[in-house]
């Protein structure tokens, strides 16, 4: 009904610890704060480990490893700080609308950067926070959980004015592939913004699911259904913006289904808008049939002719996979219109007790 906070200033241990861990969002500071079920003496007694209170549950802990703090500060003061920031974000409850914040940075505004710095190299990374604060209000980003999963940025910004949850595949780690547990990070922020009337815009490009068999033993068929099922849920209006690399990227089904992008993972799961970046596509062709011996020259040939009918966004255009291909340096003044466009969106699902998401 309301968001819930919690500051930990200082030791929380044994049960008290779900108290925070049932809030939204939780803020611990370095070096004084920290949250575990059992302390040092008991853990050595039991498994004979010699660990501190810091080490057991500290900022960096619950930062980096568990995913239990969702924001550290250095002291108390900028813990507060931190709160009050994410706060003007958020509404007072579950029915109202969040704060609308006047701006200076004109809704129009086209930013040139845009059209450089995603590289034309599909195997070429590059930073997607530098694309996100390029496109909403004053370049400011307010990042959850920075330091947890770091293959995908979730976070609170404004565009023109209206606050919005920013999901973001990040290709500077990992390429952007999201893993097993750590796509759970998105699937509940997605469902917080859902529950709060926050607009969800999703920046994508990514490659697919990361392979192997520790992926499958983690149970990323489970995990990666969470952020299908969140995005299926929300009724909010959502956004998605495919960056030019993602075009062009190697995409795979499994990974386009996590992400609202085509017509069963866009359209089906109640896309509004889908952007697509312009510029060509292309995915990893082998021109050699089974045993040929094609020159080089003929495999180049037959990659530039599979990229000159198939791998741009116009076929996708053209069957309402999206709705638009853009150039990037009108990204911002695409997504403020249609957020203006869908500020009366109203959807319920249909009536029952609760879902039942794959957790």
């Amino acid at each position: 009904m309301i968001p819930q906070l919690s500051a930990i200033l200082g030791p929380c241990a044994g049960g008290a610890v779900y108290s925070p861990a049932l809030t939204d969002f939780v803020f611990m500071v370095e070096n004084t704060s920290y949250l575990h079920i059992t302390g040092p003496d008991v853990v050595k007694a039991v498994t004979h480990e010699s660990v501190t209170s810091e080490e057991l549950g500290g900022s960096r802990v619950h930062a980096e490893k568990s995913g239990v703090a969702h924001f550290v500060a250095h002291d108390d003061r900028e813990c507060l700080t931190q709160l009050r920031e994410l706060f003007a974000y958020l509404p007072l409850n579950n029915v109202e609308d969040p704060p609308v914040v006047k701006t200076d940075d004109d809704p129009l505004r086209r930013d040139p950067e845009l059209d450089a710095v995603v590289p034309a190299e599909p195997n070429k990374p590059y930073d997607m926070k530098d694309v996100v604060k390029r496109v909403v209000d004053d370049r400011k980003f307010l990042e959850v959980q920075r330091d947890h999963a770091k293959n995908i940025i979730i976070g609170f910004a404004r565009l023109g004015g209206r606050s919005v949850g920013i999901v973001a595949n990040q290709p500077a780690h990992l390429a952007g592939v999201p893993r097993h547990r750590r796509v759970g990070e998105g699937a509940r922020f997605v469902r917080f913004c859902d529950a709060f009337n926050i607009p969800i815009i999703t920046f994508e490009d990514v490659p697919g699911f990361l392979p192997g068999t520790a992926q499958e033993y983690g149970g990323i068929i489970r995990h990666g259904a969470k952020l299908l099922y969140a995005y299926c849920e929300a009724t909010v209006p959502k956004l998605t913006v495919i960056t030019p690399q993602g075009l062009r990227r190697r995409l795979r089904r499994h990974g386009e289904q996590a992400h609202p992008r085509r017509s069963q993972s866009g359209v089906a799961l109640r896309r509004d808008r889908g952007h697509g970046g312009g510029g060509g596509g292309e995915d990893h062709l082998s021109a050699r049939d089974p045993g040929a011996e094609d020159s080089k020259a003929e495999e180049a040939r037959k990659i530039a002719d599979y990229r000159e009918k198939f791998a741009h966004p116009y076929h996708a255009a053209a069957r309402g996979y999206v709705d638009d291909v853009i150039e990037p340096n009108e990204t911002r003044p695409r997504l403020v219109a249609a957020l203006e466009v869908l500020k009366t969106k109203r959807e319920r699902n249909p009536p029952r007790k609760h879902g039942n998401i794959p957790l």
